[in-house]
């Protein structure tokens, strides 16, 4: 028996189009309700505003993500542009001994995919928010002066793994899902930054950098690093 072609064209479009994030669903409701609204009005304005829902989806999409079958990499927490890379000490609200890290900071701009993912596999040992400023999210002081939402995740071999989302220019929400003592595996959803902002990825002492300036990342997915070797 054949297949049938319109179910093979239904899923093919399900599987094109990426989930939405629940924090996006009041969003685009809303906007759709405005756009059936103005559509009374005027259907100019309702096109409009219909468009503006279906770029609200957009920018709340959850893409599948399949990370790396090796547990020894430290993925990229976000998609966006690698903007920075530097020694930095981590927050210092995580209360980890103070000493710089290699520190990897991805810019997200409007059209990136705006969840955040587990790094690695491992379980959150802190998650500390610190209200700050809400300067443009690719300056070097953003990290410093933004708000922002610092989690700590050791991963099985021990490795400590800090993963900062801050805030930007016009970023003015950070959510995060998670609380200490949950396990996270590698890829999955953790949080969202609505609206431009940054991710900071300070890696453990020793890893070995996979990444330049100027790269893109694919969050879930990019090795940002190799781990170093654990200790028998």
């Amino acid at each position: 028996m054949s297949a049938n072609p319109l179910g093979h064209a239904a899923r093919l479009i399900r599987d094109s189009v990426p989930p939405m994030h629940p924090a996006g669903r009041p969003f685009v409701a809303g906007a759709a309700a405005a756009a059936l609204l103005l559509r009374r009005l005027s259907p100019r304005l309702g096109t409009a505003a219909g468009l503006g829902a279906l770029a609200t989806a957009a920018f709340f999409r959850e893409p599948r993500r399949v990370p790396p079958a090796r547990t020894d990499l430290v993925l990229s927490a976000a998609d966006g542009l690698v903007s920075l890379i530097e020694q930095a000490s981590p927050p210092p609200e995580l209360g980890l001994p103070d000493g710089p890290r290699t520190r990897v900071s991805v810019f997200l701009s409007v059209l990136d995919v705006h969840v955040q993912r587990a790094p690695a596999t491992g379980t959150v040992e802190q998650v500390a928010y610190r209200p700050g400023t809400f300067l443009s999210a690719d300056l070097d002081k953003a990290s410093e002066d933004n708000e922002r939402n610092a989690l700590l995740l050791r991963t099985d071999d021990g490795h400590d793994l800090v993963v900062v989302q801050i805030a930007g220019l016009v970023a003015r929400r950070i959510l995060c899902d998670v609380s200490p003592g949950e396990r996270l595996d590698a890829g999955s959803t953790y949080g969202l930054i609505r609206f431009g902002s940054r991710v900071d990825t300070y890696l453990p002492p020793g890893s070995r950098l996979l990444v330049r300036e100027g790269q893109r990342t694919i969050g879930g997915e990019t090795p940002l690093a190799e781990l170093p070797a654990t200790k028998d």
